[in-house]
């Protein structure tokens, strides 16, 4: 999206946006990222169940409507900035790697808390973060949410392994 498209869409004045964002689009682009980072890490962190079965559950429920406007052709804000960007490419992978890693960190948060140990806590958070954003690109390309489902079918049969261990 150009900058001229944005105030198009936004209705502001040229001079408006450049005062509040004298970085221009690279700037407006990073806080509008960093910005939808906070606001999934709070939705994640909202979570809360007694098994770390239960956690994969309330994240899978919680992040099905978003992977479903994927499907219909919306996307994940934060990932978007790592892609074919023509601003300020590294400052934007920071951006997105610092609002992956606290939503990875407080899904390993909720893990631990419902008992499971700092390793696979740690790992099973990076898969369901990897879930996410994989189904946000696949879902898109395929227009369904048929391969979030057979990632999801994975991940639990995946805790079931692990439940019956």
């Amino acid at each position: 999206m150009s900058f001229t498209d944005v105030l198009a869409s936004s209705g502001a004045a040229r001079g408006a946006i450049y005062h509040h964002f004298p970085g221009g689009k690279a700037q407006l682009v990073a806080e509008a990222a960093e910005a939808n980072g906070h606001q999934i890490r709070e939705h994640i962190a909202l979570l809360h169940a007694a098994s770390p079965t239960a956690v994969v559950r309330a994240f899978v429920e919680a992040i099905r409507p978003v992977v479903a406007a994927s499907a219909r052709g919306g996307g994940c804000a934060v990932a978007a900035v790592t892609v074919d960007s023509d601003v300020d490419q590294d400052h934007l992978r920071q951006v997105a790697a610092s609002a992956f890693a606290s939503w990875t960190d407080q899904l390993a948060k909720h893990l631990r808390s419902a008992g499971m140990n700092r390793r696979t806590a740690i790992d099973l958070a990076h898969m369901m973060i990897t879930i996410l954003e994989g189904a946000h690109v696949l879902c898109r390309a395929a227009g369904n949410t048929e391969p979030f489902e057979h990632a999801v079918s994975s991940l639990t049969a995946l805790m079931r392994n692990c439940q019956s261990r």
